[in-house]
């Protein structure tokens, strides 16, 4: 009986490790998004300050996560990302991590669109996990 119990605690605790692996880590987020995803996109909060100052290429990202795909006003976004945002999208860690790793790909498969094209063409293979903790605590969503 103890052998189990012992032996449940260990699994739990790896369990525990696992995931905590598996989560974003936001300092590492802050300093990937500086370097990755600034020569593209700014972060400007609601009042106008700037958090982040970055391109106009892409949208601001103050608020991407919890909200609908394609919805910051004034943003000509590409037609693939308005379908999904009307489809429902909406920037949870699952999406926001694979649409970043492969963002035709990720609309493609979303749409179920062989032709869904993204106007993001930057591919962030390593980090996505840091990237969606960094501002998902920028906004109080983590």
């Amino acid at each position: 009986m103890k052998f189990k119990i012992a032996t449940a605690l260990v699994a739990v605790t790896l369990a525990g490790s696992a995931v905590a692996q598996e989560a974003g880590d936001a300092a590492a987020g802050e300093d990937l998004f500086g370097k990755r995803c600034r020569s593209c996109h700014m972060i400007v909060d609601d009042s106008g300050a700037t958090i982040v100052k970055g391109g106009r290429t892409g949208p601001n990202l103050y608020g991407v996560i919890g909200r609908e795909a394609a919805s910051v006003k004034d943003y000509r976004y590409k037609k693939s990302i308005e379908e999904a945002g009307e489809k429902g999208l909406v920037w949870d860690e699952a999406s926001f991590e694979a649409y970043v790793q492969d963002p035709t790909g990720f609309l493609r498969e979303y749409l179920d669109d062989k032709g869904a094209r993204s106007g993001m063409t930057f591919k962030l293979r390593e980090g996505a996990p840091d990237v969606y903790a960094y501002l998902a605590s920028l906004t109080g969503e983590m």
